[in-house]
């Protein structure tokens, strides 16, 4: 009965440690590979560790890679819509945390999607003729490869390979990371980061930042977050086996008083995001000052909702991705308020910078001229300062 043991035979923690290694090499191939990789292009990889990844992916999950490229790409372009194949906005958090994996089976039989959204995947030889012809046989060969190793126990081991992906990326990453959580930036998606810590789905779990920029091979972005995957990417790139394309730009502070030319605009453009987060932290105090007048004359409008709290939202966010729930709320607190009024129509008269619209570079560029004299003139010092800082936004 020796035989059950497998060829190699180990302690009940070594078969956890190998569950654990094999799945970690998984979720290692699908962030770097299929996601920074193939699907947003943010960084290039060697054909060594590519073709490792691509064949390890195969093995142990069986999915193609255009597939998978083409339905992250659809996500991004119609996210919290009807047309975005996993949203838990539109179809319910129970929806796709547990039937992820079937919400993505059903999207790759969608041919429109693949071919519209799967441009520039894989299509060599062995892409046409084993993996995606051939895409059950991977996990059918970790199967056999897996009871050949360890016997009985690499049923298990095999089982939870299987489960690792539809679990924690199409159920906890498309789910929960659409639904609860922390974010960073207001961008226009329902995007959260689960946590600090992007380690257990190497770095997926920084999600917000990574739907803030979508093509940067770097997940996380305050000093205090740690994505694995740029760890490895990082690592790859010391050993000339990865090249790093894009990341998420990042402010850069020039001394003295900026010119307000169209460099400083197209930074500022840039760094949108950023910009609108730090306007809501530099106003954080004056907001809260005026809401504690409010609250001693008992001006706040009667609403389950925290107004500190959502101000910091609504100041982060443009008027166009405010939920029409909150607006009734944010207009009684901004008739209560000619201040609040202010700093949040100057956050709004930003918009104007970075949204699409007909206006030239030199008409924004003029725009931009007047809303830091008017904020440098509004007799609140918050939004002067502001103004002064962003004068000396530069892009790096």
């Amino acid at each position: 009965m020796e035989w059950l043991n497998g060829l190699i035979d180990l302690p009940w923690w070594g078969y956890i440690v190998v569950m654990l290694v094999f799945t970690h090499i998984t979720i290692a191939g699908v962030t770097i590979y299929l996601h920074r990789n193939q699907t947003h292009r943010g960084l290039d990889l060697h054909p060594i560790p590519s073709h490792f990844f691509r064949f390890w992916l195969w093995l142990s999950t069986g999915m193609v890679t255009k597939e998978w490229v083409a339905i992250h790409r659809k996500h991004h372009a119609r996210c919290e819509t009807a047309e975005d194949p996993h949203s838990p906005q539109v179809l319910g958090l129970k929806k796709v945390m547990w039937e992820g994996a079937e919400l993505y089976r059903k999207e790759s039989k969608n041919k429109e999607t693949i071919e519209k959204y799967g441009v520039g995947a894989p299509d060599d030889w062995l892409e046409r003729n084993v993996y995606t012809p051939h895409s059950v046989m991977g996990p059918t060969l970790m199967a056999i490869i897996n009871l050949s190793l360890f016997g009985a126990n690499g049923l298990w081991i095999w089982a939870l390979q299987m489960m690792w992906i539809p679990f924690w990326a199409a159920g906890v990453i498309n789910g929960i990371g659409h639904y609860f959580g922390y974010r960073n930036f207001e961008c226009e998606d329902a995007s959260r980061n689960l946590v600090p810590w992007g380690i257990i789905i190497g770095g997926e779990e920084l999600h917000n930042n990574h739907h803030t920029f979508g093509t940067s091979a770097k997940f996380s972005n305050k000093w205090w977050e740690f994505d694995l995957g740029w760890a490895y990417i990082r690592c790859l790139s010391v050993l000339k086996m990865a090249k790093v394309r894009k990341v998420a730009p990042r402010m850069k502070m020039v001394d003295g008083r900026m010119e307000l030319d169209e460099h400083a605009l197209a930074a500022i453009i840039a760094n949108r995001y950023t910009i609108a987060a730090n306007y809501a932290k530099s106003l954080k105090l004056t907001v809260g000052e005026e809401l504690d007048k409010l609250r001693a004359n008992a001006a706040l409008p009667t609403a389950d909702f925290n107004p500190a709290r959502q101000m910091k939202v609504w100041l982060k966010q443009d008027a166009k991705d405010t939920p029409a729930d909150d607006k009734p709320h944010l207009d009684k607190l901004l008739a209560q308020s000619s201040v609040l009024d202010q700093v949040y129509q100057m956050r709004q008269e930003l918009t104007r910078l970075w949204e699409r619209s007909s206006l030239s570079r030199a008409e924004l560029l003029v725009h931009l001229q007047d809303w830091c004299a008017r904020a440098e003139a509004s007799g609140i010092a918050a939004l002067h300062d502001f103004s002064m800082r962003l004068r000396r936004v530069a892009a790096v």
